[in-house]
């Protein structure tokens, strides 16, 4: 894979996430098709906010697809391409939370999936770079809304 972040990693804002920073390094992937990195410092005002460590983790995995799949043969009669099947990409981050003052962290999972549909790789890659590029930048955009639905509970 070609992904290689570089560190410290500038956060979106947030309530009470004063230019977030995060440094990670490199940590073992559960994987083979995957990479995985740990947060090991934080940068600008995020108190209460803790690093990864075994028992509290803050990681960032991003996975591709253990086997691509390739598109079918169309049809002979239609020419159309019945069943397309998709590669999926996937960006996790895991970090420790805190369900109750006094009790241990529990990961929490955020998880984004990128389900390409096979060939389009070739056929259309600036579609399938428009999609991530509007997305990511509706997440970027959002992130402090986001946020708040998940404290509120509200969209």
């Amino acid at each position: 894979m070609a992904i290689s972040p570089s560190s410290p990693i500038t956060g979106a804002a947030e309530t009470g996430l004063t230019s977030p920073t995060y440094t990670i390094v490199s940590d073992t992937a559960p994987n083979a098709h995957s990479k995985q990195w740990t947060v090991t410092a934080l940068g600008g005002t995020q108190t209460g906010v803790e690093v990864g460590t075994v028992s509290n983790p803050f990681t960032l995995t991003v996975e591709r697809p253990a086997n691509f799949r390739l598109v079918g043969t169309p049809n002979p009669i239609t020419g159309v391409v019945s069943n397309v099947p998709r590669n999926i990409f996937k960006v996790r981050v895991r970090k420790g939370c805190v369900p109750l003052s006094g009790q241990n962290a529990v990961p929490s999972l955020l998880e984004c999936n990128f389900a390409i549909p096979a060939g389009a790789d070739v056929a259309d890659p600036e579609s399938v770079r428009a999609a991530q590029s509007f997305l990511i930048g509706f997440l970027w955009a959002n992130s402090d809304d986001f946020g708040d639905a998940c404290i509120s509970g509200n969209i």
